[in-house]
């Protein structure tokens, strides 16, 4: 037993003595007296204890330091009144004295529920999720009371950008409340210039209860921040007989140039794109496309062991597109597009595989739109889901003419279950198309793993003796792709990522024998190393229906 609690017990025995009525627990919660209020209290039995007794006597021992049995004093009355948001809103700042801030959320949360207006809760809880550099998380609860206030806009290091294109891209004012609507609207227009790979908006706060607003951002100017990375950028693709001359941000007007010029003799291109802001708004961006393409094909049923050429040719298409997109708010996201083509396939070799329709030269028109929306953003479990749509309708002036459409919808859902950083991101996509009409032979899509694709299956290699043809090809699929990163290693400058994925596909009306249209299942893992911009990712993958292994490689931004 300590002094203070000897000192309480021989106060309550001479007040007894002297005839004096002893203080109340109320009395002694309302002076203060701690030690005297713990005493009284822990001397009654169980059986007398009330809601309001057991939260005296949880903030008296937690103003003792002694948490763990004001923990189990909080939550025995919050067992008796459940419906009182004192209880968790105490028992989350027991929690957050111990330094468990999860826990201290987590019973913030509780108390929101009971009552999401209450002040302190909810700056409570905003303050725990600036602790943890989650604004987005912040803002939302600092927004129920009108806060944060700001009082102003500073950029580290300063852009060169333009800076009336920089202001207009900051959805909200340098002097008023930022509300959570216009911090996302921001990050999407900062995102849609791409001209920062890397960048944050934090909020420091001010001694006069405000914050400032710093853009802290990595930017892309020129060829590169210096001779090194503008070497590494051009030449990172040299590995696959390619250069990617790349020009970023020109005079500050986040207008960029990007190339890709090819040698490969089995996969020559020459690919080159203009972009920029619409009207010099950030919300609005166009893009130009001369995109030309030499491709010698083998179509065959795998690339690897026993797989004999089923079909061949040589493909020759040249194209050049213009497409707009714009950002409503931050939720939507639309595109429009337009792109001539003209298409000739020689020295085809189409055995049964290749039908007429599909061999098909001439000139095409295509239109394209695409449609993005956010379904779910949450920032308190810093995850996000997004649909998207895809589509296209085009005509062939061939012999005879031909049209057809396509609907490509897609799922994504993005995922950081750590409270901070970015260990063990995870990634969930499910993607699929449907086409109706005759498609062209260099409109047809790939499942696999090739340069030129982004549907992914990552046991099955695009590409065999240099040649494309080798993973299923057709009109319509289905494509899910699972993936988690673990960070290995991380210095700045340089940063090491190992995970798992798994990846379900399937492939329909596909060209080849029957066997390319089974459902596919690839399990493995990937490694990918980032340095000065540059990504680099190696990846093991194992067929689960044929046992096939497969390893790639791909350098990129």
């Amino acid at each position: 037993m300590s002094r203070l609690q000897v000192f309480a017990l021989l106060w309550l025995i001479f007040s007894a003595a002297i005839g004096q009525e002893p203080p109340t627990a109320k009395q002694l919660f309302t002076q203060q007296r701690w030690p005297e209020l713990v005493q009284l209290i822990a001397s009654l039995p169980s059986s007398q204890r009330t809601a309001e007794l057991d939260y005296e006597y949880g903030l008296a021992l937690a103003n003792l330091g002694r948490w763990q049995e004001a923990q189990a004093a909080l939550l025995a009355g919050q067992h008796l009144a459940p419906g009182e948001k004192r209880f968790p809103v105490e028992l989350a700042g027991v929690a957050f004295k111990q330094g468990k801030h999860r826990e201290a959320i987590g019973y913030l949360h509780r108390a929101l529920r009971l009552d999401p207006k209450d002040a302190y809760a909810n700056d409570f809880l905003a303050s725990l999720y600036f602790l943890q550099d989650n604004t987005e998380a912040a803002l939302k609860y600092w927004n129920r009371d009108g806060k944060p206030q700001i009082d102003g806009v500073s950029s580290q290091p300063e852009p060169q950008l333009e800076p009336v294109l920089l202001d207009h891209a900051f959805a909200f004012s340098p002097a008023g409340t930022l509300r959570l609507d216009e911090f996302r609207a921001t990050t999407a227009r900062l995102s849609l210039l791409n001209a920062f790979p890397s960048y944050r908006i934090d909020l420091v706060p001010r001694e006069s209860g405000q914050f400032g607003a710093v853009f802290r951002n990595v930017e892309r100017n020129g060829f590169g921040s210096s001779r090194l990375e503008a070497l590494l950028n051009t030449f990172r693709g040299l590995p696959f007989q390619e250069v990617d001359p790349e020009y970023y941000n020109l005079q500050g007007k986040a207008i960029n140039i990007v190339g890709l010029a090819r040698w490969d003799p089995d996969k020559r291109r020459l690919l080159a794109s203009l972009s920029g802001p619409l009207f010099s708004a950030p919300a609005w961006r166009y893009g130009i496309r001369l995109d030309l393409r030499n491709e010698n094909w083998d179509i065959r049923n795998g690339f690897t062991g026993p797989a004999p050429v089923l079909a061949a040719l040589n493909l020759r298409r040249e194209a050049i597109g213009a497409e707009i997109a714009h950002i409503v708010g931050w939720r939507w996201k639309w595109s429009l597009g337009l792109e001539l083509s003209h298409r000739d396939e020689r020295n085809a070799s189409s055995g049964t595989v290749l039908s007429p329709e599909l061999l098909l030269a001439g000139y095409q028109l295509k239109q394209s739109a695409s449609i993005a929306y956010q379904l779910l953003r949450s920032p308190e479990h810093r995850m996000q889901i997004t649909t998207t749509v895809d589509a296209d309708a085009a005509r062939l002036w061939a012999t005879p003419q031909r049209a057809f459409a396509r609907v490509q919808p897609a799922f994504d859902v993005h995922w950081f279950p750590q409270a901070k950083g970015d260990d063990y991101e995870t990634r969930w996509r499910l993607r699929g198309g449907e086409t109706l009409g005759q498609v062209p032979f260099d409109e047809l899509l790939i499942l696999g793993l090739e340069r030129d694709n982004d549907l992914w299956l990552r046991a099955h290699i695009g590409t065999r003796d240099g040649r494309k043809g080798s993973a299923p090809l057709g009109r319509d699929y289905f494509l899910a792709n699972l993936e988690t990163d673990k960070n290995l290693y991380s210095n700045g400058l340089f940063t090491l990522k190992l995970g798992p994925f798994f990846d379900i596909g399937r492939m329909g009306h596909a060209v080849g024998t029957p066997a390319s249209q089974k459902w596919l299942f690839d399990t493995g893992s990937q490694l990918k190393i980032r340095v000065l911009g540059i990504a680099a990712v190696f990846i093991y993958g194992r067929d689960l229906r044929t046992g096939n292994n497969a390893f790639y490689a791909t350098v990129g931004h």
